[in-house]
């Protein structure tokens, strides 16, 4: 592999590590009612597991409650067991037509349980970064090794490859301490 495909490698792994983290983040109880906490939750529709969004229509008409709309009426009771079983920690009521969610107040336990879930994801996603730089740094050592490349051309990559670390770290510690700002917002 050449040193400019390794340097494009690091750099899209390092981005698709920030994606992950940030498409997870997405995924957290604010208090405030997000259609993309229901994106992990599956129904099982015609023998397959579909997401919830596939199979209804989710609005939110208030700043604290989800409506979810199936499709299908006969999915409403299924769409309501999934719902239950999930990690959500909401009940849904189930008005025949259509399921609301009401989303509580979180409480300032709840809260600082979701901001140390947010760092462990933050800290996480560093250490990913960090072995994308590994790994870099070893394809420029292997690349050393068959002569392709000089000692001074390593260590110019290095600080390459570094840089993109930093840069990249700094981008998830940013989100982490975004997300943690919108946690603990009462």
């Amino acid at each position: 592999m050449a040193v400019t495909e390794i340097l494009k490698d690091a750099e899209q792994r390092m981005k698709s590590a920030i994606d992950a983290m940030s498409h997870d983040f997405n995924s957290y109880r604010t208090g405030r009612a997000s259609a993309a906490l229901l994106d992990r939750i599956t129904v099982e529709y015609y023998g397959s597991e579909v997401p919830i969004s596939q199979v209804a229509n989710i609005t939110v008409p208030e700043p604290r409650q989800l409506l979810i709309s199936p499709y299908e009426k006969q999915l409403t009771t299924l769409i309501e067991r999934a719902i239950i079983k999930s990690d959500l920690g909401i009940n849904p009521n189930n008005d025949g037509t259509g399921i609301r969610l009401n989303f509580p107040q979180m409480t300032e336990d709840r809260r600082k349980d979701m901001v140390k879930q947010v760092n462990a994801r933050v800290e996480q996603c560093r250490i990913s970064i960090r072995n994308i730089r590994r790994d870099a740094i070893e394809g420029f050592k292997s690349l050393e090794k068959k002569k392709e490349i000089t000692e001074d051309e390593v260590k110019g990559n290095e600080s390459k490859v570094q840089k993109l670390t930093d840069q990249y770290v700094g981008f998830a510690d940013d989100l982490g301490k975004k997300k943690d700002a919108e946690l603990m917002q009462v």
